[in-house]
């Protein structure tokens, strides 16, 4: 579904990536995990083309984003581009919403300027993912009317409208309270028993542990571990893992 190899990314002379490799199988959850600044969210943003990568190669669906030609990065044409980005999802920590729309409106406008469905069409949709996410006596009100996990919920229903093939959150309730943290997790995990294909950075671990068919542990701009779930993050995990994650069970 997704392949990404030997994936370098830097910030003028600070290396983020340093060649990471991540392979994700459709129908799969993926957790990613790791301290501030181990290049988990950048290494999604990369994915997401959010950010351009220096070389490596990235593929999804078999259809190249990025390759590498002597040494450098070099991406589709941007019909082609334009094209992928669409398969992929997003999910960002501070939601997104734009302010001045009500929440109805977040979820339509990008169904008709970009897949260009009718009003009718991309409304009644809105209103199937609202109820899905528990929101839909909230579609006539702003965002700024609404709690921040109802912003997040919300946020997951406008990514969820464009019909992406790969839905990828970006530590999605780290600006949350734990009663909001619940809200939002909930609704990630049925998507999870839909067996929607994602990718979550998250600092949850026991959402990582319960829901995740993988964990991929970051440190140092590398990938550290990649296993099961219930392996990287269980009671025989690794020194490495009990450094970051201590020694509760998860």
């Amino acid at each position: 579904m997704l392949r990404a190899n030997n994936i370098r990314k830097s910030f003028g002379d600070t290396q983020v990536l340093r060649d990471v490799s991540v392979n994700i199988s459709r129908g799969e959850v993926v957790a990613i995990i790791g301290r501030s600044g181990s290049g988990k969210s950048t290494l999604l943003r990369c994915l997401n083309h959010l950010e351009t990568i220096d070389s490596g190669s990235i593929l999804i669906g078999g259809q190249a984003m990025v390759t590498t030609v002597d040494g450098h990065a070099q991406y589709a044409s941007e019909k082609a581009l334009r094209g992928l980005c669409l398969k992929m999802g997003m999910v960002f920590q501070d939601y997104n919403l734009f302010p001045h729309y009500s929440v109805l409106k977040n979820l339509v406008m990008p169904q008709r300027m970009v897949l260009g469905r009718s009003r009718q069409e991309a409304e009644q949709y809105a209103m199937e993912l609202l109820a899905k996410v528990g929101l839909s006596d909230k579609a006539a009100q702003y965002p700024c009317n609404l709690s921040g996990g109802q912003q997040q919920r919300v946020a997951i229903a406008r990514a969820l409208a464009m019909d992406p093939e790969i839905l990828c959150f970006d530590e999605p309730t780290s600006a949350l309270d734990p009663q909001l943290t619940a809200e939002v997790l909930a609704v990630i995990r049925q998507l999870a028993v839909e067996k929607r294909t994602m990718i979550v950075v998250t600092h949850e671990m026991n959402f990582a542990r319960d829901v995740a068919d993988r964990v991929i542990y970051m440190a140092g701009g590398e990938v550290v571990e990649d296993g099961p779930a219930k392996d990287v993050l269980g009671s025989e995990r690794s020194e490495a893992i009990r450094a970051f994650a201590g020694e509760a069970s998860y």
